[in-house]
């Protein structure tokens, strides 16, 4: 039986602030545990809350980065529940009247054409945003053997949760969702996304139903997962568990699972509870908010160009392909850093060769990022002028590339100084040709016998004798010339 997989994603986002959502307390990351709290984050009798005007700021350039539709009024809810991370036994949040709704974001999928031997192609698709509200995050439990810890330092840190429609029919488009959605977050900068800290969190609900019907299947929820990897991981190995349930005539039952990275399954946590579990009523200590226009328009002139319409830009402006331009702009650092060299040099694409090449290589088995490279973009234009000019090979250059980031010294002098100029002597060009053809007879007769190819390889050992500092075009015109003479 064939069967259609159906997603929905709840990503949890900590805002940039510098002090938590209802009241003045700090939000740095790696404090002393208990240090950040005081009476409202720990939920004393009496204490009031306040809101924190920058939260819910950034909270509105997010529903309009997701194109969002903003309520005029919106008003916090306490979601109840018991569990030891949460010190006043329920949670400030937003339930009937959050901050936005009906959003959408757009992410690229593969999509096949149908006919053997030719290739896929990416397409849109649209995934719909269902909410966009603002809560207050819970505290840390740190799980011993026989007994739980609790860190209240990321209480009442502010949490905007996003929620999307169960748009998404596969756990790559679930990856893709979140890589679209992470790079949005980031060009208009308000959260680190970093996973590992917790700033980024994602909850998956997913089900199954036969092909081609309508209704929905039993959901379960998945959480615990620590990386977009983790999550795509977690979907595929669900996804199989309830197709083979079924399979197997058993029933799915709506739970809340938790998904063990070091086993690569989900397991079992607790019944999945609906709305009405919580008991949501008004937060009786915090008045409805409505919004000026004038805030609203202020905000919006604030957004900056956002990572699609910046890709379509580059393909306009720099005659990148969609899938060049797509790479580049999922990072704004690297946007803004080829947007630079391409200012300050003509070839845009040879930038975003060496970007996505051997810069972006540098950077994975590093561990940094392209603002942390002791690389300016002006250095980078400068080796690509030399290259083009002649100056350096191309080779060449991939080793320059290495020793500009280790110590930031202008590429040109380094040049100069380890005398890596290209060879165009041909006195010089000569005998090293010379030397090849004689160590190398086989490679001479079959290209002799009309195996073209064997003149790459002879090319080759030419650069290997100049330690790559020939000119390899010249090589190649002066050996097909050497070889015509050779009997």
């Amino acid at each position: 039986m064939t069967y259609e997989i159906v997603i929905g994603l709840e990503v949890h986002l900590q805002l940039n602030t510098k002090s938590k959502v209802f009241c003045g307390c700090s939000t740095d990351f790696g404090s002393a545990p208990n240090t950040q709290t005081c009476p409202v984050c720990l939920g004393f009798p009496g204490s009031l809350p306040v809101l924190n005007r920058q939260a819910l700021e950034l909270g509105v350039r997010v529903a309009i980065a997701l194109s969002c539709r903003i309520a005029k009024e919106i008003r916090f809810d306490r979601k109840n529940y018991f569990y030891p991370d949460l010190p006043k036994n329920y949670q400030i949040s937003q339930f009937d009247q959050p901050l936005a709704q009906h959003g959408n974001l757009s992410i690229e999928i593969l999509q096949p054409c149908g006919l053997q031997d030719e290739p896929s192609a990416m397409a849109q698709k649209n995934i719909r945003i269902r909410r966009v509200h603002l809560e207050e995050d819970t505290g840390k439990l740190f799980h011993q053997k026989d007994y739980s810890l609790i860190d209240f330092n990321r209480s009442g840190i502010p949490l905007l949760e996003i929620v999307s429609e169960p748009d998404m029919n596969s756990p790559e488009e679930a990856y893709s969702y979140l890589t679209a959605l992470k790079s949005i977050l980031e060009y208009i900068d308000v959260s680190d996304c970093n996973m590992e800290e917790g700033s980024l969190r994602c909850d998956a609900n997913i089900s199954i139903r036969k092909k081609g019907d309508s209704a929905l299947g039993t959901k379960t929820e998945i959480k615990n997962m620590n990386s977009f990897k983790g999550v795509k991981a977690a979907l595929e190995y669900e996804s199989k568990r309830q197709m083979d349930s079924l399979e197997d005539g058993k029933r799915i039952i709506q739970e809340t699972r938790l998904y063990n990275a070091e086993k690569c399954v989900t397991e079992p946590m607790r019944s999945k509870e609906e709305a009405h579990d919580y008991r949501y009523f008004s937060e009786p200590d915090l008045a409805p908010f409505d919004f000026e226009e004038s805030l609203l328009e202020k905000i919006h002139k604030g957004i900056p160009e956002l990572p699609e319409p910046k890709k379509n830009r580059f393909i306009k402006d720099y005659r990148l392909s969609n899938y060049d331009a797509a790479v580049i702009v999922s990072d704004k650092d690297t946007a803004d850093y080829f947007e630079k060299c391409a200012n300050l040099y003509v070839n845009p694409k040879a930038v975003a060769n060496w970007l996505m090449g051997d810069i972006s290589a540098y950077i994975k088995e590093n561990s940094v990022s392209i603002k942390d490279l002791n690389l300016k973009p002006e250095r980078l234009s400068d080796m690509l002028k030399m290259i083009d000019s002649g100056v350096i090979t191309g080779k060449i250059a991939k080793t320059l590339l290495i020793e500009v980031i280790k110590t930031g010294i202008d590429p040109r002098k380094l040049v100069k100084a380890k005398g890596l100029e290209q060879i165009s002597d041909n006195n010089l060009l000569e005998n090293a040709i010379s030397e090849t053809i004689a160590e190398n007879q086989k490679s001479v007769n079959d290209f002799k016998n009309g195996k073209d190819n064997a003149v790459m390889f002879l090319v080759g050992r030419v650069m290997q004798k100049t330690k790559g500092r020939a000119n390899p075009n010249k090589v190649n015109e002066m050996l097909r010339e050497k070889l015509k003479g050779v009997k």
